[in-house]
């Protein structure tokens, strides 16, 4: 549990993925693994027959002019391999059905990890680059995922199976066969190593690819980029990364090829050494030819999965690289978490205290210093201050996006990190300054509030938040897309919008971070009205410059540099004639200001 400074955020760093924790993704999946292995065992002793009934054929049947085995032979060549095709067709089935299943796993543990960090993770990353990993890394791991255990199988079962046969053809042959094999094993390790190192660093390029393109092509960073006319130096940025991506890939693909080339060369070599030795012997009469046929096949049955093997460990020490990538935001610890004796809260009286609490984002720079106030409920609470006083800083504690590093924070006498983190976002609502909507219909953003409410519910909370009239009047309703970030619709339109969301939640703690701001005056004293009835014994805190909003208010906080220099009502703070008698004085002197604002410094 423990502070939110971003300094001291967690971040989980691996030197190396061992290749037992991938493996440990399969851990749900051993019942159809078992069932995969039977088949791959049955599919490798189907194999062995095609070689058998060949050197039948070649031995027996034709030399001594043997119909009935020679018909039942050719029987057998299309049988066998029809039967092994089904098993194939089956195991196959099996296997992407297994892989998917992890694939599935592995985003749905990274989405939740994710969903759980804090909101100083969030400041602190690249949303492009946090998306690149969960969908760009995840799919890049997918062919090993879906294949590597199963080819694994499959391939040491048939191995195994045929070295066995080829031993019991010759066994001298068979030795001859494999003592080729270390001058193929020995450059794979640095290979894999060389391509791991690569695709590592292609997934850098492309997570900063992703987050460029992201800020670019956002509704808000489009807008900014052609209000300056800073399209060429978007493309330029874009090219270079997409240089260096190049480059990198076709670095990777080289050292491929290369490797492919030289292991092409197992199966040809070791057969022309078959065909060397065994042909002699053939020829001495020690050896018939049907046996050096069928020794071939079964040696191209055993260098085949080598060669696949081989393969298979540097797709694999490449992909360590990314799932390196992965489990370091799977290892990720949140910084807000429930405490292990949490309560679950369905309702509170909203009676609000700070005490003694201290925040900072970064060390030794406090962003709020022994604050301590209370707050009845049913009050309505302004926080008032220049721009970096703390204010939005400190209303994010309340529903723990960050935690206090000092003191505590208690709602109804019962400190906040004792309380159910989902119960207790359930008794607040906030509405920024900049509110946000998603790129659905007005219907689905409102009910993101709360999710079971009827349209009567819907149509009554817009109504009170005065946007009903304006719904009604777009082509769609409240089916209307409203846009990425609701940018087809005025900033006034939002804010409404937002409020009637909070309005549906029906909180016990209202939080307004310059709700109003971008409603004009006549809108203002509308939904000012609205949240009045909304306001009735619940606690109401509220970020305002605008003197309307303070006049009304039963507490005023006057905040500074993090502190809190003053509070008490309007009339107070007046007699007082401290910083926020100043600040009135200095904006409305011989004023009526119902619709002024407050300056900011």
């Amino acid at each position: 549990m423990g502070g939110g400074a971003a300094s001291n955020a967690p971040k989980a760093t691996l030197k190396e993925v061992k290749l037992t924790r991938v493996l440990g993704l399969f851990k749900h999946y051993w019942a159809q693994l078992s069932i995969i292995l039977v088949l791959a065992l049955s599919s490798a002793f189907v194999g062995l027959g095609p070689p058998l009934v060949m050197k039948e054929i070649v031995d027996k049947a034709i030399p001594h002019a043997n119909y009935a085995l020679l018909f039942k032979m050719v029987g057998l060549m299309v049988g066998l391999p029809m039967l092994n095709g089904l098993l194939g067709v089956t195991q196959n089935y099996l296997n992407n059905k297994v892989g998917q299943g992890v694939m599935f796993d592995l985003r749905h543990a990274l989405l939740s990890n994710l969903q759980k960090q804090s909101i100083s993770f969030f400041t602190n990353s690249r949303s492009g680059e946090i998306i690149q990993r969960l969908t760009g890394d995840v799919q890049a791991v997918q062919g090993v995922v879906t294949g590597t255990i199963v080819s694994a199988i499959s391939q040491v079962v048939v191995i195994f199976s045929s070295a066995f046969i080829l031993f019991r053809l010759d066994w001298k042959l068979a030795c001859i066969s494999l003592c080729i094999l270390p001058v193929f094993v020995f450059p794979v390790r640095k290979v894999a190593n060389t391509r791991k190192q690569l695709r590592a660093e292609t997934r850098i390029i492309a997570g900063q690819m992703s987050a460029h393109l992201a800020e670019i092509f956002g509704v808000s960073g489009a807008m900014l980029t052609r209000i300056f006319g800073r399209e060429s130096l978007q493309e330029k940025r874009f090219t270079q990364l997409n240089q260096k991506s190049m480059q990198l890939e076709l670095k990777l693909n080289l050292v491929g090829r290369w490797y492919n080339l030289f292991m092409n060369l197992l199966n040809p070599l070791g057969t022309a050494i078959i065909y060397l030795y065994g042909g002699y012997f053939v020829m001495k009469g020690s050896m018939t030819l049907g046996g050096i046929i069928a020794f071939a096949a079964y040696l191209n049955r055993l260098y085949g999965p080598i060669t696949s093997l081989l393969n298979l460990h540097v797709d694999v020490t490449t992909a360590l690289g990314i799932f390196k990538r992965i489990f370091e935001y799977l290892d990720l610890k949140p910084e807000i978490s429930d405490h292990p004796n949490a309560r679950t809260i369905s309702t509170v009286s909203s009676h609000l205290a700070f005490r003694s609490v201290s925040f900072s984002y970064q060390k030794e720079q406090h962003a709020l210093q022994n604050i301590t106030f209370e707050i009845k409920p049913g009050q309505l609470v302004a926080l008032v201050g220049h721009s970096g006083a703390g204010k939005s800083t400190l209303i994010n504690l309340i529903g723990r996006l960050y935690d206090p590093d000092e003191g505590h924070l208690e709602i109804d006498g019962l400190d906040i990190r004792q309380i159910n983190l989902q119960s207790l976002r359930e008794q607040i609502a906030y509405v920024t300054q900049e509110s946000f909507l998603f790129h659905a219909t007005i219907r689905d953003n409102l009910l993101f509030a709360r999710d079971d409410a009827n349209q009567e519910e819907i149509e009554q909370a817009c109504r009170q938040s005065f946007i009903h009239d304006f719904i009604l009047s777009l082509p769609d309703g409240y089916d209307s897309i409203v846009g990425e970030r609701g940018h087809r619709l005025s900033g006034g339109e939002r804010q409404r919008l937002a409020i009637a969301r909070a309005i549906l939640k029906n909180p016990n703690i209202l939080i307004l971070d310059e709700a109003t701001s971008h409603l004009d005056s006549e809108s203002e004293v509308y939904v000012q009205s609205a949240l009045e009835g909304l306001q009735k014994n619940r606690t109401t805190l509220v970020i305002a410059h605008r003197l309307s909003t303070v006049l009304k208010a039963d507490k005023i906080l006057v905040m500074d540099k993090g502190k809190l220099t003053e509070q008490g009502t309007h009339t107070e703070l007046l007699k007082l004639g401290g910083r926020y008698a100043g600040l009135y004085h200095t904006q409305f002197a011989g004023s009526t200001a119902s619709g002024s604002s407050l300056p900011q410094q």
